[in-house]
Parts: C-alpha cells; structure tokens; sequence
C-alpha cells in the first residue's frame, strides 16, 4: 500500500506530467513566438488552438462564425476547470448583473457578483501588419493554459478570459506575405498585394458602430450579447 506522505510527494510529478503533456508553441511551429524574423500564419494558429484546447481542461473553444473569406473566426475561453464546468451559469451571472435583469436589490447584487467570476477581454490581430497583438493571443494563452503558479491559478480561479482573434484573414495575409522568402534575413514587410480585410481594408476598426462586417459582427455579439466582459476602469 502506498503511503499518504508518498502520495502527497507525488502530487508535484503529476503536475508537471501535466504541464508537460502540453504542446508549447515551439514545438507547434518549429519557432518561439517573438523569434525574429518568424510570423505564424492563421492556419497554423487555428491548428494550435485546436491542439491546445483538446490537450488541456483550462481552455474552451468557441466558432464565433466566419470571416468575410470564410475562415472560422475563434474565440478562446480560458479559466479554472472547475469555472469551465459551470461556464453557461457564469456567464448568465456576467449578463445579468451587466443588464441588472432580475436584479432588484443591493443584496441580490452582491451575491450575484460573489459567485461570478471577472470576464477579461483579450483580443488581437485587427490591424494585421501590427504583428505583435495576433502573436501575443498565442503566448499569453500558452502561458494561461501551461503555468501552475499560485499567481497563474488564482487568476484563473477568479476570472473567465476570452481570448479572441479578431482578424484571421489579415493574419494569412500578412504571414504568407511575409514568410514567402526562404532566406530569414531577407523577409520585411513591404508591398503587401492588398490591406488586410477584404471589404474595408484598414477600415475594419471603425466598423464597430455600422457592423457591416462578418467579423465585427462575430466580435459584438460576444462582446454585447453574449459574455458582456467587465470594462475597466
């Protein structure tokens, strides 16, 4: 029989297995994000996502609909397992207290917000050739789907965060177009063939008050029906 002292003493090895299991993004694309002179493109960023989420039980993945090219546009829900167990009560708490439906009193307020959870909206990608915001949905996910530090866990004990790409088509775009040279120190980013949204262009934040766009759409329906993430103040 083992022991009880030899089971806690395993407890970190399990952990670690787990993590462990995790693929990284290096391994998923052969390049750490932020390598120079390394872009992913959104095919391989959707497969990731796809990979990550059947590997770990922090992540949830969400089709918000497609793109104006027909791409799947993703949403990424990441929190605590015991959080995802209950994610449509939570999230019907985050509506409610946002639109103070059934909501009548101070009391029912707080115990409402008591058993909620914070909703954080991360997004990135709308302005294609500004790299940065598409590559850091994918490390600060990794980041949230493979640390077990008490800070890491207590976020995702305390807060449901979307992570969400708002532009798959410009990120194709701009990837090919950039990777297209063999020769790493020879790729920069000039002359893009088109901008990066395929109706509006570079246009495509300010389709936020027509939603004209089938990924504004995608996007406020999360942001304005569906979760109604906190806004900070």
């Amino acid at each position: 029989m083992i022991s009880l002292r030899a089971l806690v003493a395993l407890v970190p090895l399990v952990c670690a297995c787990a993590a462990a299991e995790l693929t990284s993004p290096k391994a998923h694309f052969g390049f750490a994000i932020g390598d120079d002179y390394h872009l992913a493109t959104y095919t391989q960023t959707e497969a990731y996502f796809k990979k990550l989420a059947a590997e770990s039980d922090r992540l949830r993945l969400v089709d918000m609909g497609l793109t104006e090219e027909g791409r799947t546009q993703w949403m990424v829900v990441c929190s605590a397992p015991a959080n995802l167990a209950r994610l449509e009560r939570l999230r019907d708490v985050s509506r409610r207290l946002a639109r103070a439906e059934d909501v009548t009193t101070e009391e029912q307020a707080r115990t409402l917000a008591a058993e909620g959870r914070a909703v954080v909206w991360i997004d990135g990608g709308l302005h294609a050739t500004e790299t940065v915001g598409t590559h850091q949905l994918i490390e600060t996910l990794w980041q949230f789907a493979s640390r077990q530090d008490a800070e890491t866990l207590r976020i995702l004990d305390q807060t449901i965060i979307l992570f969400v790409h708002a532009n798959p088509d410009g990120q194709e775009l701009v990837s090919n177009w950039y990777m297209r040279r063999s020769t790493p120190s020879r790729r920069v980013m000039d002359r893009l063939p088109r901008l990066y949204q395929k109706y509006i262009g570079h246009d495509n934040n300010r389709d936020f008050f027509m939603s004209t766009q089938r990924e504004t759409n995608n996007l406020n329906r999360q942001l304005y029906l569906e979760w109604l993430p906190q806004p900070r103040v």
